[in-house]
């Protein structure tokens, strides 16, 4: 006889209740953590005595071997990345998660199997799957569709070989570049981080992969930039800058998971907060899906906030707050909280609570229906179709910052010496969560799984009539040594151009430049860089300066004096021959800055969303002016911004109205202009940004060609938030900024808009998104 959870034309939380309703207090709360195969031994202790690298904070001090024999016959929720904690064939790695799943399956009485979960921050994080932009070169394309279409095919790679979550996006947005996981966002704007991301949630969940938005919220700003620091903004703050990425992805995007983050904001770590994670996002949101934790959050409540006396205490406050799922494994959820609950420490609603949740999720991937997928019997990761994808968005990233005279693109038959640690180093294009800067890194023995080229290896490929000569100069960190100084000097005299390639080196806690745990204390270029690209320039050679970085770096000191300065973010395993195309004219840049380059290695912190007092002024001896600003970027062709004009020049504060735009290609090559659309607020109830970003489009053109940009502007996008907790619409006048850039100088257009009528207040419904279109 089939129960109601075995009827699959039953909607999924009725499968799920019913389940619950049958299952023990044991059973229920093995549905609420995971385990994780593989990670003992990756973060265990060496046989030198040394400890083995973590790929999750405190990992070899937290993490503690599993009984599975133990645990199983009760079920289990979830599996912790099966492909992301060490090097395994793909073919193999879906043979082995099918025969746990098997063997999860047959141990429980429900032969429920676990929901696995993977990292897709670079692309999915196993060996042999292709790498791509890191998402902070998302952002410089300016491209959802393109990184949409990316997800889609990475989420399609993870479902074939039994991954049912992902642990992506990256919401955060950037407040300090100084953040080591800066590279992991996708830029200093909520609204560029916002429809970036969504797009990258949609693509995820149109491959039937559950999309975790993180980190939850407020951890990009730390104090000081230190990561999983104390968080010291308002509420207003968090409401206008934090939370409208997370608003869009889950409204617009329709992502399934929400992952708390580390920190704590004003006291409060976010673990444990229930305004946060229950009255906000469930009361107020509507969400329906799981929150989890981040690896360890739940014993952090405990290790690092001080909030409890032990794992049942912690589990009590995540549990309270609306924590459903403890990752990476099981320390608190497992039988501290069992004990808890059976002594009348914990509601037994709680549990009830966070379980219906999982298995209603499980229901709708299809794990209630009794029925386990055969693994392929065939496994490729990196197939051309997403090489192609990941070297369009390589392509599209990277960001042309100057280019003063002829010095790009280079000539094809010149003396080029390529200088600097990264130029001939594949790690140059990988950020910290790809898998060979994440996991690899540990295993030297390891061929890197899929094919990087470096720039230098690119630029013989793309120039090949070209001359090429190279010298490392210095390593990315420590100082430079006056013999490699010497040595570079020497190559670039004798050369026509030096390429000069600078920037990090990713890695996890301290064994990068830029990535989680890498951060940084000022803006300054790693190492002796600065002291090599002073070497460089005093020969009086033109230097082609090149950054692949995880981070935006101060480069007032040389941006005028380089022939020209180009910026890669960890462009993934196209990035090569993708920069390669760029300097020799192949590739005509379209990248914009999805975070400000400061001039000064102190300005930090400051984005471009700023009051005017947090620009420049007389009150102070500190100018924080970014010497390349958000939304910048250069082509080799030229562009014309013809007719702006506004369908009408005042409307209610509910209503909406289209601005056009006529963009004509003057110049004579095939490029893509990027038209911005900023909002400038002259008078509002509280300080407000001078401008900030509300629309954006990718225009394509031919030499000659032109076309018509139409923004819809709502007046719902002019909303703020006030001292007293609501968001509104008031009257009066604005100034719509069409502009190249979010600095003063990108400003081609301004169109006055008056808002008439009465104020309103708008909530997590509002009109989030200024359409465009482009014919």
């Amino acid at each position: 006889m089939t129960t109601p959870w075995q009827d699959t034309a039953l909607p999924a939380e009725v499968r799920a209740g019913d389940l619950l309703s049958r299952m023990t207090l044991e059973e229920k709360t093995a549905q609420l953590y995971s385990v994780w195969p593989g990670s003992e031994a990756a973060g265990a202790d060496s046989a030198d005595g040394t400890s083995g690298a973590d790929v999750a904070p405190l990992q070899h001090e937290v993490n503690r071997p599993t009984d599975l024999d133990a645990l199983l016959p009760h079920g289990l929720g979830q599996l912790t990345r099966p492909f992301g904690t060490a090097p395994v064939d793909p073919a193999r790695g879906a043979a082995e998660l099918a025969g746990t799943q098997a063997r999860i399956a047959a141990a429980n009485r429900f032969g429920i199997p676990a929901l696995a979960h993977e990292e897709c921050l670079t692309g999915f994080t196993a060996w042999q799957a292709t790498i791509f932009p890191t998402p902070l070169a998302w952002g410089a394309s300016f491209d959802p569709a393109l990184v949409g279409r990316a997800a889609e095919l990475i989420g399609g790679s993870m479902r074939a070989v039994g991954i049912h979550q992902a642990l992506s996006p990256v919401l955060d947005v950037v407040r300090d570049a100084r953040w080591g996981r800066t590279e992991e966002s996708i830029g200093e704007d909520p609204y560029l981080v916002a429809t970036i991301g969504t797009a990258y949630v949609r693509g995820l969940e149109a491959a039937g992969i559950i999309a975790t938005l993180k980190h939850f919220a407020g951890y990009s700003a730390s104090r000081g930039a230190r990561n999983h620091a104390p968080v010291s903004i308002g509420p207003r703050e968090l409401a206008d800058v934090i939370l409208p990425p997370f608003e869009m992805a889950l409204r617009d995007g329709g992502a399934r998971s929400v992952m708390a983050s580390y920190t704590d904001t004003d006291g409060i770590p976010a673990h444990a907060d229930p305004g946060l994670l229950t009255e906000l996002l469930r009361d107020t949101w509507g969400f329906t899906g799981t929150v989890v934790s981040d690896y360890f959050g739940v014993s952090f409540i405990e290790l690092a906030h001080d909030l409890a006396t032990g794992p049942a205490g912690a589990a009590a406050l995540a549990l309270a707050a609306g924590v459903d799922v403890e990752l990476p494994g099981v320390r608190c959820f497992g039988s501290p909280l069992l004990e808890a609950v059976r002594a009348g420490e914990i509601p037994e609603a709680l549990v009830d609570r966070a379980a219906l949740r999982v298995l209603t999720q499980k229901a709708e991937l299809g794990l209630l229906d009794g029925v386990l997928p055969e693994p392929p019997s065939s496994v490729n990761l990196n197939p051309p179709e997403m090489r192609e994808v990941a070297r369009q968005l390589a392509e599209e990233s990277v960001v042309l910052l100057a280019n003063p005279g002829t010095a790009l693109p280079l000539s094809p038959t010149a003396r080029i010496a390529v200088v600097g640690p990264l130029g001939d180093d594949p790690a140059a294009m990988l950020g910290c969560y790809t898998f060979p800067r994440h996991v690899g890194i540990e295993h030297p023995e390891l061929p890197m799984g899929v094919d990087v080229p470096t720039l230098l290896a690119a630029l013989r490929a793309e120039l090949p009539d070209a001359e090429f000569a190279h010298a490392p100069g210095c390593a990315v960190t420590g100082p430079a040594q006056p013999d490699e100084l010497a040595e570079a000097v020497a190559v670039a005299t004798g050369a026509d151009v030096c390429v000069a390639v600078v920037g990090d080196r990713s890695g996890l806690f301290g064994r990068g430049t830029s990535g989680e745990g890498c951060d940084a204390a000022d803006l300054a270029l790693p190492g002796g860089q600065g002291e090599l690209l002073d070497a460089l320039l005093a020969t009086g050679k033109p230097v082609v300066l090149v950054l692949l970085a995880g981070r935006p770096y101060a480069l007032g000191r040389w941006a005028d004096r380089c022939a020209a300065v180009v910026q890669g973010f960890f462009p993934g395993q196209e990035g090569g021959p993708a920069l390669a195309g760029v300097l020799s004219g192949r590739v005509n840049p379209s990248g914009r800055l999805p975070v400000s380059v400061p001039y000064g290695p102190g300005a930090q912190p400051w984005t471009y969303l700023a009051p005017p007092l947090g620009h420049r002024g007389e009150a102070s001896t500190i100018d924080p002016t970014p010497v390349f600003p958000f939304g910048h970027g250069l082509s080799y062709t030229s562009f014309a911004w013809e007719a702006p004009a506004l369908d009408a020049p005042a409307i209610p504060t509910d209503g909406e109205t289209t601005l056009r735009l006529t963009v004509r290609n003057t110049g004579p090559l095939p490029g893509t202009e990027v038209v911005q659309l900023y909002l400038h607020d002259p008078l509002a109830r509280v300080t407000r940004p001078v401008s900030r970003l509300i629309g954006y489009a990718r225009v394509p053109l031919d030499p000659g060609a032109c076309a018509e940009v139409r923004f819809t502007f709502h007046a719902d996008l002019a909303s703020y938030t006030l001292r007293a907790g609501q968001r509104i619409v008031e009257p009066g006048a604005l100034e719509l900024r069409l502009a190249a850039s979010g600095g003063e100088a990108g400003a081609r257009h301004a169109l006055p808009l008056t808002l008439t009528g009465q104020e309103r207040t708008v909530d997590h419904r509002r009109r989030l998104v200024c359409e465009v279109n482009v014919k």
